[in-house]
């Protein structure tokens, strides 16, 4: 009777954990964006030992070409994507590069979808298995979830899943946790809205000077390391 009552037990519990679990969006909505960074890489090509900025619509957004002139650098963010579109076209996005760095932002789209932050953090450390088997001797840097006032409410989650992911980052020398998110924040706490666009929701020029300041600085030392 006691092993029939665990068994029970054991099938309410993963019952409920899967029942939180919110279905992927159709990763095919990307399918066209994705065409074209082909067809670009078809036709140019694309340096060794460069930065990799892959991720949502900050990493799309950032003109990281000119922000880091002097760097080789292959920007594959496409907006609204969450991580598990990224997991979709891994093969696309990461895998045909040789990247000396790898900029990583993702995983807002995904809270404010209603992904539990468990469910967000699963699919962050698949993607992370991919990279660390094909990237061994990468550096990878997590831009942490940005505090925006449109998606103010999710916050307390945003925040649990960059506390998790600093505490992955801490386990190995070539991992950053660059805290680009805290300088978001104005004196009162709450995100600084001359640092956003008018949508309050994605960075403006002021906001990604400060995030190349940083990203510079960490670039910077991972050189000299």
């Amino acid at each position: 009777m006691k092993r029939y009552l665990l068994i029970l037990i054991i099938f309410l519990a993963a019952h409920f954990v899967f029942a939180q679990e919110k279905a992927d969006l159709n990763a095919t909505r990307f399918q066209q964006e994705i065409d074209n960074f082909s067809a670009w890489d078809a036709k140019n090509a694309t340096p060794d030992s460069a930065i990799l900025f892959i991720g949502s619509s900050s990493i799309r957004f950032w003109k990281t070409h000119d922000a880091f002139p002097n760097q080789p650098v292959i920007n594959r963010g496409f907006g609204g994507a969450h991580i598990s579109d990224m997991i979709y076209y891994y093969d696309q996005i990461a895998k045909p590069f040789n990247p000396d760095v790898i900029v990583f932002y993702c995983g807002d789209n995904d809270i404010e979808y209603g992904k539990p932050v468990e469910q967000v953090y699963a699919d962050f450390l698949q993607i992370m298995d991919s990279l660390a088997t094909d990237f061994p001797e990468a550096h990878f840097v997590y831009l942490p979830i940005k505090p925006c006032q449109s998606r103010w409410s999710y916050w307390p989650k945003m925040q649990k899943f960059n506390e998790k992911v600093a505490a992955y980052c801490d386990q190995n020398k070539l991992y950053h946790y660059l805290d680009t998110a805290s300088p978001m924040l104005g004196e009162d706490g709450k995100p600084n809205s001359k640092l956003y666009r008018d949508d309050a929701l994605h960075l403006n020029e002021d906001g990604y000077k400060i995030w190349d300041r940083l990203l510079a600085n960490l670039l910077a030392g991972i050189k000299n390391d």
